[in-house]
Parts: C-alpha cells; sequence; structure tokens
C-alpha cells in the first residue's frame, strides 16, 4: 500500500516521467513484495527555480536533473529489504531514463499500515495482504 509522490523538473518528456513511475512501481513489487495493483502515484511537475538542492551532499554531485522519490508505506520492512529497494529504483531509473543515479533522492516514511490508510468509501480498509 505504499503511496508515492515523485517530484521532478517540468522540463523532462512525458515518456520519462512515466518510465520513472514504472522503475519505482516495478521496484516496490520486487522488493517490497506489494500486489500489482496497489499503485497509487502522484507526479509533481515543478519548474527549475522550485527545485532546490546543493551541487554536491555528502560526496554526491547533483544537478537539475534532481528527482526526489517520497515513498510512505507500512512499517514492517527490513533494513536489507530497504537497500535493495533505494538500489533497484535508483538503478533502474538511471538504466530507463536519461536521470544519473546521483541525481535520484529517495525517502521513505513508514506508519503502522492499518488505521493510517483509508482507498475510498471514507473507510479504513485491512487489506489481506498486510496480515
Amino acid at each position: 500500500m505504499p503511496f508515492v509522490r515523485i517530484s521532478l523538473p517540468k522540463k523532462l518528456s512525458q515518456e520519462t516521467k512515466n518510465k520513472i513511475s514504472q522503475s519505482v512501481h516495478q521496484s516496490l513489487i520486487a522488493e517490497f513484495h506489494i500486489p500489482k495493483d496497489d499503485y497509487f502515484h502522484v507526479i509533481e511537475e515543478l519548474e527549475t527555480q522550485q527545485i532546490k538542492y546543493p551541487e554536491s551532499y555528502l560526496g554526491i554531485s547533483h544537478s537539475e536533473n534532481i528527482i526526489y522519490v517520497q515513498i510512505i508505506a507500512g512499517q514492517g520492512r527490513t533494513l536489507e529489504q530497504k537497500r535493495k529497494l533505494y538500489h533497484k529504483i535508483a538503478t533502474t531509473i538511471s538504466s530507463e531514463t536519461e536521470i544519473t543515479i546521483n541525481n535520484i533522492i529517495i525517502v521513505l516514511l513508514e506508519n503502522n499500515g492499518l488505521e493510517n490508510w483509508s482507498f475510498g468509501n471514507g473507510e479504513i480498509q485491512e487489506p489481506k495482504h498486510l496480515k
């Protein structure tokens, strides 16, 4: 049940934006074992001046093609699963698009995965795949 917000430069092509989203989704399927139809993404297109970043941070350089991937997901994944997810997202995006691996920032926010989600009808659902 991850919810994904991808913030990126508006100037990127629609094809690139779609590939970024698909890369994140396929990585979540592979590493977090989410269902294929658990696909809730928002792509936030920003003007260049709306995206702030350092030229270098922790020895990693960044450029105007930087993208931010924020994932909100239920708790319960191991540190190793998270490492594999970040690696898979970054390598897939960089191999499928012109975005370089150093320009992919990923933030994972976790919650308890149950009462913090409503997928419609104004109700709290309890997805069976989380039990």
